[in-house]
């Protein structure tokens, strides 16, 4: 049989929303909401891929397969890998792209309010501060202080304002957090 028409082994990811970690998937019914910067990173990996990376490989895997038997020939093997992982990406982007939703925070102006897109300076227990900013699943990256808006914390934020204290169940129990400013300011 053609490989071609043979299911992938199990421990390949696919390109479907199922197959994704539970911090990725968004919510049923949700739009995929991300900040200016963040969609055009996922532009610009889309375009590498497309216009850089693909026909590199399509290059190495068309040079591994003239060198006759294709069984045993890791270039041809590990490149036609690679080119479905490559397609997996495209595929992925292109469905999160087509389904963004580009909100640009500095737009909010003097809003005091928590939504989408907002720097917020948090005191836990009334004792360390931090700074988080809430984006969209695609560009969430905790060590640089990004939460998602599907995160708990991020939704524990919504709709407070900059004086509010909320109570935030975590691992380790129950934290009083203080909202101590609330900023919209273009995201890098």
């Amino acid at each position: 049989m053609n490989k071609a028409f043979t299911r992938e082994p199990d421990g390949e990811a696919r390109d479907d929303d199922d197959t994704l970690s539970p911090a990725l998937q968004l919510p049923p019914g949700s739009r995929n909401y991300i900040t200016p910067a963040g969609h055009a990173r996922l532009l610009e990996e889309q375009d590498f891929l497309i216009r850089e990376e693909r026909p590199r490989i399509v290059d190495v895997v068309a040079w591994a397969a003239s060198n006759g038997d294709r069984s045993e020939n890791g270039d041809y093997l590990y490149g036609k890998k690679r080119l479905r992982e490559i397609d997996r990406r495209i595929r992925f982007l292109n469905k999160r792209l087509e389904n963004a939703q580009v909100v640009d925070p500095t737009l909010q102006g003097d809003n005091e309010q928590v939504f989408f897109g907002a720097t917020v300076t948090l005191s836990w227990d009334g004792g360390e501060e931090t700074v988080y900013s809430i984006v969209g699943i695609d560009e969430a990256d905790a060590s640089r202080g990004r939460i998602s808006w599907i995160s708990p914390l991020a939704r524990a934020l919504i709709k407070a304002r900059a004086g509010d204290s909320i109570r935030f169940q975590t691992p380790a129990g129950t934290r009083e957090i203080d909202i101590l400013e609330v900023r919209y300011i273009p995201l890098e």
